[in-house]
């Protein structure tokens, strides 16, 4: 397999298979979260906009989509949200390198921490972003909860 970890250009137009990756990797969070995940009020549209908002980095393997992660631009810090491997994928390393090459550009772009939010039910995820120099900053609810639903977590760029 060789996996090419790349920014989305104007040429990039599966926002359908884009999307269908996305549902795929949080798949299995559906039975675990509760508000159900802001991915279902979205579309290929709504998607391809996000992208146009954001900086949306790939992983494909040939003509494969194989991952992906949105990054927002804030004033002090860029915001990581949607990281997504396919199932099938998963363990291999490839959402480490995406998040690498968003550590790398942030660095590029003079950001000198990262955020990122998580469910509070997925504490695997809480494990994977703290091995990955990720801390907990803070806890929040969504609207109508009165209990934690998720966490903010942060990492220092050197």
């Amino acid at each position: 397999m060789s996996v090419r970890i790349e920014r989305v250009s104007d040429k990039f137009s599966d926002w359908g298979g884009l999307l269908q990756l996305l549902h795929a990797a949080f798949a299995s969070q559906e039975d675990r979260i509760d508000p159900p995940s802001s991915l279902h009020r979205l579309d290929p549209e709504l998607i391809a906009e996000k992208a146009a908002q954001e900086q949306l980095f790939l992983a494909i393997d040939r003509d494969t989509l194989l991952g992906c992660v949105f990054v927002k631009m804030m004033p002090a810090a860029m915001y990581v949200g949607k990281l997504a491997v396919s199932p099938e994928h998963q363990g291999q390393g490839i959402g480490r390198r995406l998040m690498q090459m968003v550590e790398d550009f942030a660095c590029l772009n003079g950001r000198s921490r990262l955020e990122l939010e998580t469910r509070i039910e997925l504490t695997e995820n809480h494990e994977t972003f703290a091995a990955l120099g990720y801390v907990k900053v803070a806890e929040h609810a969504h609207e109508g909860y009165g209990r934690t639903t998720f966490i903010t977590m942060r990492k220092i760029l050197k």
